[in-house]
């Protein structure tokens, strides 16, 4: 049971974060191990896959408006399964949530095995399995442990990860520009395919390197003042994360030849190395790589338990996710059974790396695109019904635009993924359709009014997120009497 006060009142989460934490947990879930691989990736299109990062990156913006958007009308812990929830009802809620779930823990599993490889330039150089499965469940259970003792050090730890990380990615996409050779370019596109072609293929690869840009509406319940500090979390984190991304990048090509970037497992360590001479320099970044990934580790398994946190509070998650532990109201549950999750996931992938790592990390993707899309749908149809009330035709007409954008990318993104991936995705996510069966089992007859199964009593819910609403009461109900739409009840939030 959650704790309560001896005047009966429940627990409230903590609103620890603040805006400068909030976006540190946007930037440091974006930013993982990934960018410090991403030059190599990117290699065998040639420059042109500079290209594919611009577009990538406006997708990315156009989702971080919209998610910022979103997060002034529900300003509540849950982000796109609380819009999803709002906008299509409970059944939407509920898949959204068991998507982003999986989004979450098995994209740990994929970037502790990432980090572990940096990990391994100083220590197991051999690569002995056994000491490697070992070094990835420690740096599973390290960020779990600082999630455990509550959002403000989990806030803490995010500000000093994200600040120690961002050095020398700073420096690479300030200085690192100085030193490059157009010599090292190389062909503008080497893929051999046609330009259309290579972007696509290009973006595809470069668009795993934004997720996480939707933690702040994740975690709203527990930021400060949310309606205002998340959408700039949001917007900042990504803007920051995207110039980084494409300087830095537009560093390594230049620096490193077209020819060895190929072949580099490493390629910002080689970057330091070419600019500095010796092997110090990429020491250093292999160093920062590690606690980038640590970083990343950290935000997204406080990502893990809040995602269910705020599903389970309204009885689409199994109870257990919305019970709150200690003084500062720890979802214990979502943060172990999450962390056990990926170690299991960690260990199999060691049985099997290239071919099952390589499909965690596509699965997570496409799992985390579908939440997406849904929310991008939500702000849409926000706009067409309300739209045209609140706001002016100049206003509408640009948030229209926004929204359609950030729909338009979701559905590139999963085209993206490739279509084996598409097809354990779409697997995955219906096997939650068993499990929303069974948590609505008590209901009665369809459309009856009591309370889901498994919701904590209202005396015992989190009170930061309102109640979702019977699709019978829905505030934008209308009859279309002369072909106006008429409001029959309340309005809902602005």
């Amino acid at each position: 049971m959650p704790r309560t006060p001896r005047s009966g009142e429940p627990v409230k989460p903590a609103a620890a974060l603040g805006l400068p934490a909030a976006s540190a947990l946007v930037i440091g879930s974006i930013v993982g191990t990934g960018v410090f691989a991403l030059p190599s990736a990117l290699a065998p299109y040639g420059p042109i896959s500079l290209v594919a990062f611009v577009v990538v990156t406006l997708g990315a913006l156009a989702l971080a408006l919209t998610f910022g958007a979103l997060s002034k009308r529900v300003p509540a812990s849950g982000g796109p399964y609380v819009y999803a929830r709002e906008a299509f009802g409970e059944f939407a809620g509920f898949l959204n949530a068991w998507s982003y779930w999986i989004t979450a823990w098995a994209g740990n599993a994929a970037i502790v095995v990432a980090w572990v490889g940096y990990v391994e330039v100083f220590v197991n150089t051999g690569h002995q399995k056994w000491i490697s499965v070992l070094l990835a469940l420690v740096g599973l259970w390290i960020p779990a442990a600082i999630n455990l003792t509550g959002v403000r050090n989990t806030g803490a730890f995010q500000v000093i990860t994200t600040v120690l990380k961002f050095v020398p990615l700073v420096f690479m996409a300030t200085v690192g520009l100085l030193f490059i050779d157009p010599d090292n370019f190389g062909t503008f596109n080497a893929s051999g395919q046609s330009a259309l072609g290579a972007i696509s293929a290009a973006a595809a690869i470069a668009l795993f390197s934004y997720l996480g840009l939707e933690a702040a509406s994740v975690v709203a319940g527990r930021v400060r003042e949310p309606d205002r500090n998340v959408p700039r979390a949001t917007v900042y984190g990504t803007l920051v994360c995207a110039v980084i991304y494409i300087l830095g990048t537009l560093a390594v090509f230049g620096t490193v030849s077209h020819g060895r970037l190929g072949d580099s497992t490493a390629p910002f360590t080689d970057a330091a190395n070419n600019i500095f001479g010796g092997t110090w320099a990429g020491d250093v970044v292999a160093g920062t790589a590690i606690i980038s990934g640590i970083g990343a580790l950290n935000g997204w398994t406080m990502l893990c338990a809040e995602m269910p946190y705020a599903a389970a509070r309204d009885g689409l998650f199994p109870t257990a996710f919305a019970r709150l532990r200690g003084e500062n109201g720890v979802p214990v549950f979502g943060i172990v059974t999450s962390t056990v999750l990926a170690s299991l996931i960690t260990v199999f992938s060691y049985t099997r790396f290239e071919d099952v790592f390589t499909k965690i990390v596509l699965l997570s993707v496409l799992t985390a695109v579908i939440p997406y899309l849904f929310s991008a749908a939500a702000q849409l149809y926000w706009l067409l019904v309300r739209g045209r009330e609140t706001l002016s035709p100049r206003r509408l007409a640009r948030d229209v635009t926004v929204a359609v954008l950030a729909l338009v990318f979701s559905y590139w993104s999963i085209q993206g993924s490739g279509y084996q991936t598409v097809y354990y995705g779409l697997f995955v996510l219906l096997l939650g359709v068993p499990v929303y069966v069974w948590l609505k089992r008590g209901q009665g007859a369809y459309g009856a009014p009591s309370a889901p199964v498994g919701a904590l009593p209202r005396e015992r819910r989190a009170p930061e997120t309102p109640p979702s609403v019977p699709r019978s009461s829905r505030a934008l109900r209308t009859n279309r009497v002369g072909g106006r739409p008429r409001r029959t009840d309340s309005p809902q939030h602005d």
